[in-house]
């Protein structure tokens, strides 16, 4: 890098969310700094260039995606330290999300290039809402690894994890991964959420063995996110006192009513019988 690029003041990174599906999900200010900055770092500009010309946007693209992210980010980073303004944005969603994006926000925080974040719509977030599954507490996996060992050791370690679980996957790779789920977590319950924002959005909650079933019998279509159940806490001896039993799982973030199911369920008696003897 040379004596004028470090003199020179340097442009800005604006972080982008786009739309995952509708193209009327994307934010006022997105817009404006699309059409302001003097270049546009996308995953695909083939993808990128229909979200502008449905805007009527002109401003230059250049490709950046995960093929050459190493070494992109460093021609982004020298036209930055430049002057140029420059807008990054994914196919889909924010990058750096499962997208490209983080080896060039990491190169401007070592560089001290001034960044600008400018959020959005977000498939996992999205579907996490959609699904009803508690998202006070939940662990974002994106996609599981490719790699069978990495894979197995990925699904190894959500056997116990509590939290709801979010996992992005391919449709022509979603039996595969329900039958490992299963495998690997037991009949836990899950939704498949695809085609977030479109004609045929879809959330769909079945245990994990009548998902196998009818995934095998009907071939799944557009992007998808699955939201599983988290793992029970692991607890031997349920509290003798009820009123305890049903405040373990208020703390954890159930509704009372739904914590009073959980501790009958845990006990095998009726729900009325909680209910009676918590509202004493």
């Amino acid at each position: 890098m040379n004596e004028s690029m470090v003199l020179q003041k340097p442009g800005q990174l604006y972080i982008c969310a786009t739309p995952i599906g509708n193209l009327e999900d994307i934010t006022l200010r997105v817009l404006r700094i699309l059409r302001e900055v003097d270049l546009i770092a996308a995953e695909d500009t083939r993808h990128t260039l229909k979200l502008l010309n449905h805007y009527d946007i002109k401003t230059p693209m250049t490709s950046y995606h995960e093929h050459n992210e190493q070494t992109k980010s460093e021609n982004l980073v020298e036209k930055l330290m430049c002057g140029t303004n420059i807008a990054l944005v994914s196919d889909s969603g924010m990058p750096g999300i499962s997208d490209p994006g983080r080896e060039l926000i990491n190169r401007c925080h070592q560089l001290q290039i001034p960044m600008h974040i400018c959020p959005g719509a977000s498939a996992g977030i999205s579907a996490l809402v959609l699904s009803g599954f508690d998202s006070r507490r939940y662990a974002f996996e994106g996609f599981l690894p490719r790699d069978k060992k990495k894979r197995r050791a990925s699904l190894a370690n959500l056997v116990t994890e509590q939290r709801t679980i979010v996992i992005y996957e391919a449709p022509h790779r979603l039996l595969t991964a329900l039958q490992e789920l299963h495998k690997h977590l037991g009949d836990r319950e899950i939704a498949v959420v695809r085609e977030i924002t479109k004609k045929f959005e879809e959330a769909k909650r079945r245990r994990l063995s009548e998902a196998i079933e009818h995934y095998s019998e009907n071939a799944a279509k557009g992007e998808l996110v699955l939201i599983v159940e988290g793992a029970e806490p692991a607890v031997e001896n349920w509290p003798e006192d009820i009123m305890f039993h049903v405040e373990h799982y208020v703390e954890m973030g159930m509704s009372e009513m739904d914590a009073m199911k959980k501790a009958a369920k845990d006990r095998g008696v009726a729900k009325s019988e909680i209910y009676k003897a918590y509202k004493l």
